[in-house]
């Protein structure tokens, strides 16, 4: 067993004026959403997404059932998800009636495989969610030519991993007809828990605002365009606390340093790992041509399920908190219940049984690196030597 403490897997940092910001919205009296940090954060990424506008939610989750309830779901319909993602992705649309149709994902960026697509649309598909898996962006161009067919189908994009991102210079986020954003503490971008809802459409501006105060025109209200507001639709409590919001707008002022840091952590660990990639058997994660990852995180994929497990057991006892990742939602008993009807994701199993996720956050030390390299490359030689 290792003496030294462990290498976390996660471990979220302040990198500017977090508690400043906290304290002035403490002491500015407006504690709930709406308020100024709101505001900015909210400015902040419309600026960046170029979004018609942007909805400061309290988590990735709320982000996609305020989308959800925009579809304005009926008997018989369906969405699209991929399998492999976290639950929220395919809950949301179940919670509004939806029935989930699980799609596979292909090998290269892990998002969904267009081919599959293909093969489940039909007439009762309302909306197709996408992933960019790790911040990079999924095949984009092969799921449009997909929908082009198929134009009254919404486009979706579960964006929790890809803030900062691009797809041929476009920035995630701003390729569906609406994208969520998640500044859970795992995130590049944290306050603990929050989201976003980024509306790329301005004709969904004015319903989505509505939902989003509560089913009300309270908004309306505030810019005067009515004398009263009152109960208009269906909608939740959305907002996120101006607290919160404050933490966060320090993170994103700091962008720039943040995903520089990150981007150092994955050019350490592709430079240290390339090397023994074929003599040890395990592939890295790419970065296809035409796209700027967000560097959301670092994976390896191992030759199967156990010399995978094998690694984790073997990193974990020399103090690296090294883990897997999802497990298939159409293989889960909430997927079966669910689904509209079953269907084949093979490659997702797969994935989820060689997927495996090195330690990686902001101010992961060089000394911290070589212990994760090294705990890595031990592990991977040790488990190919005893088979």
């Amino acid at each position: 067993m290792s003496e030294l403490p462990d290498v976390l897997f996660n471990l979220p940092s302040m990198e500017g004026r977090e508690l400043d910001y906290v304290q002035e919205a403490a002491r500015n009296g407006h504690l709930a959403s709406g308020g100024e940090f709101t505001r900015r954060a909210a400015k902040l990424l419309q600026a960046e997404t170029g979004a018609a506008e942007v909805l400061m939610t309290t988590s990735c989750t709320a982000a996609l059932e305020l989308s959800a309830m925009l579809l304005d779901i009926g008997d018989r319909d369906t969405v699209i998800v991929p399998s492999f993602t976290f639950t929220s992705t395919g809950l949301a649309f179940a919670r509004q009636g939806a029935g989930l149709v699980f799609c596979d994902i292909e090998p290269v960026t892990l998002g969904l495989d267009p081919a599959h697509l293909e093969t489940l649309m039909d007439e009762h598909v309302r909306a197709v969610v996408i992933v960019h898996y790790a911040g990079i962006a999924c095949d984009v161009e092969g799921i449009r030519s997909v929908l082009d067919k198929w134009p009254g189908v919404r486009l979706i994009e579960d964006n929790a991993h890809g803030l900062f991102g691009t797809w041929r210079d476009q920035p995630l986020g701003s390729l569906g007809r609406y994208a969520t954003l998640s500044f859970h503490e795992t995130k590049n971008f944290v306050c603990g828990e929050g989201g976003a809802l980024v509306l790329n459409d301005p004709d969904d501006v004015e319903r989505a605002r509505v939902l989003y105060d509560k089913g009300t025109n309270r908004h309306a209200f505030m810019l005067g365009q009515v004398d009263k507001y009152t109960w208009k639709d269906t909608g939740s409590s959305f907002g996120l606390s101006d607290v919160l919001a404050a933490y966060l707008l320090a993170q994103l002022e700091r962008r720039e340093v943040i995903q520089a840091k990150r981007r150092a952590v994955v050019e350490h660990y592709t430079t240290a790992l390339a090397p023994y990639a074929d003599e040890l058997g395990f592939r890295l994660m790419t970065v296809p041509p035409e796209r700027t990852s967000a560097h959301h995180m670092f994976y390896v994929l191992l030759p199967d399920r156990d010399r995978r497990n094998d690694v984790l057991e073997l990193m974990r006892k020399s103090g690296v908190q090294a883990t897997f990742h999802y497990q298939p939602l159409d293989a889960s008993d909430a997927g079966r219940t669910f689904a509209a009807r079953r269907t084949e994701c093979p490659v997702s199993r797969d994935v989820a049984d060689r997927l495996l996720r090195l330690p990686f956050w902001n101010n992961l030390s060089p000394s911290h690196l070589d212990r994760v390299t090294t705990a890595f490359v031990e592990a991977t030689t040790e488990t190919l030597e005893s088979r």
